[in-house]
This record gives C-alpha cells, sequence and structure tokens, in this order.
C-alpha cells in the first residue's frame, strides 16, 4: 500500500483492497524530493507529525524512505515477491505523470478511490456530456452523480515489518512563533465531531465571522487525506447550514476538476485575455502586503493570521486576493505561490483557482466587478474588531467602531500602526478602468 495524500487508515478503499488481495501489506511512504523542495516549511513540518501519526495507528510498521519511487518499489518488489501495489488515484499533473512514469516501468499499479466523493472528471453536463465550467450547475451534477457511503474500517491486518533503512522519518521543524493545527487522523476526527456537535448547525452564519471559531478546519486534514470527504458527508441533512457546508465540499471537488480539465491553470489564466491586463511589477507594496503592513487591519489580521498558523479564515482570503489583484494591481500568481509557501492546507486546485475566482479571470459569470472592500469586509465580519485585536495588537487599544480605520482616530497610529499604503477607494477606479482596456467593446484608440 503506496500512501500518499492519504494518510488514515478509516474510509480508505486502497488500503481495504490491498489487505483483502493478500495475507500480507507492505504500508510505504516515499519522501519525494522535489515536492520537499518545493513545499513550505510549516506544511513539511504537519506532514511529518501526520506521517508519525498515521505510523502509530499501522503499528509501527510504516515503511518510510526518500528517494526515486520506481528504484523503491522495484526493491521491495523483489524483496518482497510483491504482486501489486495498491494506491488512492491523483488527479492533480504531478501526480498524475508520476504515476504514469512508474506504470511505464512496468509497474503494476492498483487504483482504488480517490481524494475526492466523486472524482475528476465523472461530473458532466447531460446535455452535451462536457464538463462544467460554473459552480451552480456542476453541484447540482455532483449531487445527482453522488458517491459511495465510507468505506468500512479494516478491524485486522497483517503488516510487514520494516528495517531500519525504511524507518527514515524525516526530520522538518516547526519554524519559531508558529501555532499550526494538531496532525493526524485521530485529530481530524476529534475535530469533526466537535464541530458536527457544535458548528455544524449554525455553520451558514458563522462560517463568515472571522473573530469566532466557526468553521470546520477540515481544509488541512482534507489535503493530507486524514480524513475523506466522505466521511464529512454522510450524516448531513437538508437544512440551509448543513448544505452550506456541502457546498463548501463540493467547491474544491469543483476546483479539482477544473484543473483535471484545464491541467495548466495552476499558474496559467482560465479566461486568457486577463494575461494582457496592464498589472504592476512587485516592490515595496507587495512585500507590505506579504508582512501584512497594508495598513488596512482585516487585511494585515489575516496575512499575519497565515505567517503565523499556515492557514487562513476563507472569508479573508478573499478579501485579502482582492487587495493584492484589485488595490495593488498585481498578478494572483504572486499571491499564490505566498499562499503555497505558507499554506499547511495548500491544495494546487483549490489555491489557484480560489485566486483565479477572487481575481476575477477564473470561472464566474461577470466576476471583475466584485472588489472586497477591505473597510466594510471587517466592520461587517470582525464586527467587534476581535479577530484584528489578535493579530494586530497595535490596534488592540481601540474601540469596535474605531478599529478599522484608525486613520480616523487621534490615537489610531500610537501604537505604531502603520499608515495606509494606497487608498482603497481611487485603486477600485484604477482596476475597473485596466478592466475596460482589455474588453472587446473598449471603444477604439483615435491614435491606432
Amino acid at each position: 500500500m503506496w500512501f500518499r495524500r492519504d494518510l488514515r487508515v478509516n474510509d480508505h478503499p486502497a488500503l481495504l483492497a490491498a489487505i483483502e488481495s493478500a495475507e500480507t501489506v507492505i504500508p510505504l511512504f516515499i519522501l519525494d524530493k522535489q515536492q520537499i523542495t518545493e513545499a513550505g516549511d510549516k506544511l513539511l513540518a504537519y506532514m511529518g507529525k501526520s506521517l508519525r501519526a498515521l505510523d502509530e495507528s499501522l503499528g509501527n510498521r510504516l515503511h518510510i524512505i526518500e528517494g526515486d519511487q520506481v528504484e523503491i518499489l522495484k526493491e521491495l518488489i523483489a524483496e518482497h515477491q510483491v504482486q501489486e501495489v495498491h494506491i488512492s488515484t491523483e488527479y492533480e499533473r504531478y501526480g498524475a505523470q508520476r504515476d504514469a512514469k512508474v506504470e511505464a516501468s512496468g509497474i503494476t499499479l492498483v487504483p482504488t478511490g480517490s481524494p475526492y466523493a466523486v472524482a475528476p472528471g465523472r461530473v458532466l453536463k447531460p446535455s452535451d456530456g462536457t464538463a462544467y465550467k460554473v459552480y451552480t450547475p456542476f453541484y447540482k451534477g455532483w449531487r445527482a452523480h453522488g458517491w459511495r457511503a465510507p468505506a468500512i474500517t479494516p478491524k485486522k491486518f497483517d503488516l510487514v515489518e520494516p528495517t531500519a533503512k525504511y524507518r527514515a522519518f524525516p526530520d522538518f521543524p516547526e519554524e519559531s512563533g508558529t501555532h499550526v493545527i494538531e496532525a493526524g487522523e485521530n485529530a481530524a476526527l476529534k475535530r469533526f465531531a466537535a464541530f458536527e456537535k457544535n458548528g455544524l448547525d449554525s455553520y451558514d452564519e458563522a462560517r463568515n465571522l472571522a473573530g469566532i471559531d466557526g468553521t470546520s478546519k477540515m481544509s488541512t486534514y482534507l489535503k493530507f487525506g486524514e480524513i475523506h470527504p466522505r466521511t464529512l458527508l454522510q450524516n448531513l441533512g437538508e437544512s440551509k447550514a448543513h448544505d452550506t457546508f456541502r457546498k463548501e465540499i463540493a467547491w474544491r471537488e469543483f476546483y479539482a476538476d477544473v484543473l483535471f480539465n484545464n491541467p495548466n491553470t495552476d499558474t496559467d489564466y482560465y479566461a486568457p485575455k486577463f494575461a494582457q491586463m496592464r498589472y504592476d511589477k512587485p516592490g515595496k507594496q507587495f512585500k507590505a502586503w506579504c508582512e501584512g503592513k497594508t495598513g488596512y487591519p482585516f487585511v494585515d489580521a489575516a496575512m499575519r493570521q497565515l505567517v503565523i498558523e499556515g492557514w487562513m479564515h476563507n472569508r479573508t482570503r478573499m478579501v485579502v486576493a482582492s487587495f493584492l489583484v484589485k488595490d495593488l494591481h498585481l498578478e494572483w500568481q504572486l499571491g499564490e505561490r505566498f499562499f503555497a509557501e505558507h499554506l499547511v492546507d495548500y491544495d494546487v486546485a483549490s489555491n489557484a483557482h480560489g485566486w483565479q475566482w477572487t481575481a476575477g479571470c477564473g470561472t464566474d459569470a461577470s466576476p471583475y466587478y466584485r472588489i472586497f472592500n477591505p473597510i466594510e469586509q471587517g466592520k461587517r465580519f470582525d464586527e467587534n474588531g476581535d479577530y484584528i485585536r489578535k493579530y494586530v495588537p497595535e490596534l488592540a487599544h481601540l474601540s469596535s467602531d474605531q478599529i478599522n480605520e484608525p486613520w480616523l482616530f487621534l490615537d489610531g497610529y500610537s501604537k505604531g500602526y502603520c499608515e495606509r499604503i494606497v487608498d482603497h477607494a481611487l485603486e477600485r477606479l484604477e482596476s475597473l478602468a485596466r478592466l475596460q482596456e482589455i474588453k472587446a467593446d473598449k471603444p477604439l484608440d483615435p491614435r491606432a
């Protein structure tokens, strides 16, 4: 059983298939040098803890080693007379190409299941059999398609004892000053049980409020496959709150489907005309955005949360993305890469297409006009200012009606908070003017 993005024992079809097909199973995780080089420090530290948790649930029998996948698999196949290598199917470009390379070497891969309730490429328009390009009809098709019940948990299985060579657990140190969510399948199940009890029934309202713990925090656990989306879906009802949560899971699956059908859109514009828009070059303003020093409290709180926790509230992800693209006029890929460097829940499809949706060049009917006002967003979704106070202590002395606009009050900058790097009202107009330049109905330049 070759583990990748499925670091769990519960609801694991590929693991069950391996157990059912043989008397003994070799549980294996191969550390990939390329992925390690590209991943952020917080994500790697989390992965190291998740692998330890998986090893514990496997009775300390996890085989773990760094190296070339083909060489390692062939060595184990020869040593143990392995007949089949069981995997969960992967659909993003890197994973699919890696598996194709392994199969081309003559190794038999047996795919069962995937990281999704419905695998990418399955939900198609009944009218013409093509992929959906807009979320809402995809969601309806996704629900109509449906998914299987969670797989049973194996009660007993025999695992091969690893030699010292295959106990090469990585030592990925945690960054000082960071506070990342607890890793592992048990932590995922515990967190979701608490969310079902205390947060699910109010999710439609609470999920937008940045200052409270109103989200499920399942994104990191889903990223590493410590929990499967079917487990999250199985007991959901039809209330507005439950359906809102179901729709969030569907967004993840929609973006995976979009990337599967448009494999270069992790870096390229989904709507190509936006590559022609006038963008500024990254400089001091981009640095200020990265450091949470834009002078807009709601934006700065979110950026500081990202650096400290490796996670950011979904509402504020949209706000900071809009600020980067439409207030600072920078390309979305810059923000996507910064998120990839810091997010513990980094998912290539969700990250790239979440950014493109907010940037206005992604899957949306009339997107670019949606420009988030960082002041009003803070007032609306952090009404008491608790979120800002937590991450921007320079403003903790201000009242809730002052904290989103410290420049209006004598005491606003008394604790060293930074001044605004741009005027949102002016940059909003500039952003719309730049959009007009690439529109098909733009007036012809008389000088042309």
